[in-house]
């Protein structure tokens, strides 16, 4: 028998210190304890807090030491909690829990865009960077950019990880600032602008209701690992480039590239990034990499030669994916990965530029299957064989 077991503690607010939509960061002192805490309310859930509000916590991931970001979360305040009447959804999101929302799905019949994505099943080419940890998401957008300083740029997140959007710091700022022009939460993932049933239909959304001209797939915050080669959210990274080849999208995979984790199986090309092409995905893609000088640049040349030859790689000059980054450099204090800065992983975010450079080569005139060279990009390919690079069987 398995067992499931929840830290569940009492507490009481001291602190609203910042709200975002949705969401409230408070400071409390559990029941017990002699130094406050950091938590998180989800208000759209438990309500909005105020200081001396009685709480009940979750602290289970606090107290196992897990990455949460050190944050307990709010299960019940006191004071009622009333259905907002103004939603007229009817699609339950966390289903069966007993914390399930009620929310207006993009797709279901009672929403304004039902008629719109009824018989859509089309990305019509629209470039598609799919990516595995968050911490990809900002320096693929300003890899985007760079190369497309107006580009309507939509987010589709999963529920790999975290499941509410608001979690995300950098998705909200991002979202301030105008990187992002539309949020799509799919699956059991909530709080965006559209939510959506799944990954494809999140997809279409974000290109027929968002009007996305680049879309950028993958998971919420936090990543898990279990030591085995599936046992991992990063195999969504996969399943979102089969879900756009199937819709006739143009995937670009960004590849998890470190020389700065201890983890050998990190090194150069991620372990991760090597599994989803050879066991998951199942079309051929393309996967951009940044062309790196010296020896680290030789030994992730030889490192990707060893991927599947169905792939096409596609080699962006480090200088270009540097200045895509460095050109933003207010962004460079926000981009962490695993704790580390730019300046400490350089590889892992000039691998994730490359990708945004790629992909806002197809914006414009999206050139049909047999012309297939993204526009304005400089780059350099390896692996052509059977037609790679085109979303088809491979």
């Amino acid at each position: 028998m398995i067992f499931i077991m929840i830290k569940i503690e009492q507490g009481t607010v001291l602190e609203v210190k910042r709200t975002r939509a949705g969401c409230s960061e408070i400071v409390v002192r559990v029941d017990g304890a002699r130094e406050a805490a950091k938590a998180i309310s989800y208000d759209i859930i438990t309500g909005t807090p105020r200081p001396g509000d009685r709480v009940w916590l979750n602290t289970t991931a606090v107290r196992l030491g897990l990455g949460s970001g050190g944050y307990h979360f709010v299960l019940h305040r006191n004071g009622p909690i009333s259905l907002d009447s103004r939603c007229s959804g009817h699609i339950m999101k966390l289903r069966y829990t007993p914390y399930q929302l009620r929310c207006l799905s993009v797709e279901e019949q009672t929403s304004p865009h039902h008629e719109l994505l009824r018989d859509r099943e089309s990305l019509a080419g629209v470039p598609v960077v799919v990516f595995e940890l968050h911490s990809q998401l900002l320096p693929v957008v300003l890899g985007i950019r760079s190369v497309r300083r107006a580009a309507r740029v939509a987010y589709v997140m999963t529920d790999g990880g975290a499941l509410p959007v608001q979690f995300s710091e950098v998705v909200h700022l991002m979202r301030r600032e105008g990187l992002l022009a539309t949020v799509v939460t799919a699956g059991h993932a909530f709080g965006g602008d559209l939510e959506a049933v799944n990954v494809y239909s999140g997809l279409l959304a974000a290109k027929e209701v968002g009007g996305a001209e680049v879309i950028v797939v993958g998971i919420g915050p936090g990543i898990v690992g279990t030591g085995t080669k599936l046992g991992h959210p990063g195999v969504d990274q996969g399943i979102g480039a089969n879900a756009v080849c199937s819709l006739d999208g143009r995937a670009i995979l960004t590849a998890r590239v470190s020389f700065a984790d201890p983890r050998p199986r990190h090194r150069g090309i991620s372990h991760h990034t090597v599994t989803v092409l050879r066991r998951v995905v199942l079309a051929s893609v393309r996967v951009a990499l940044p062309d790196l000088s010296g020896a680290r640049g030789g030994a992730l040349r030889r490192q990707a030669a060893t991927l599947p030859a169905q792939h096409e790689l596609l080699w962006v000059p480090e200088e270009e994916c540097a200045a895509a980054l460095e050109g933003k450099s207010d962004w460079l204090p926000v981009m962490r990965t695993m704790g580390r800065t730019y300046r400490e992983d350089r590889e892992f975010f000039l691998a994730s530029a490359a990708a945004g450079i790629v992909a806002a080569g197809y914006v414009d005139g999206r050139a049909q299957d047999g012309e297939d060279e993204p526009e304005t990009v400089a780059v350099s390919r390896q692996g052509n064989r059977g037609g790679a690079g085109q979303c088809r069987d491979g």
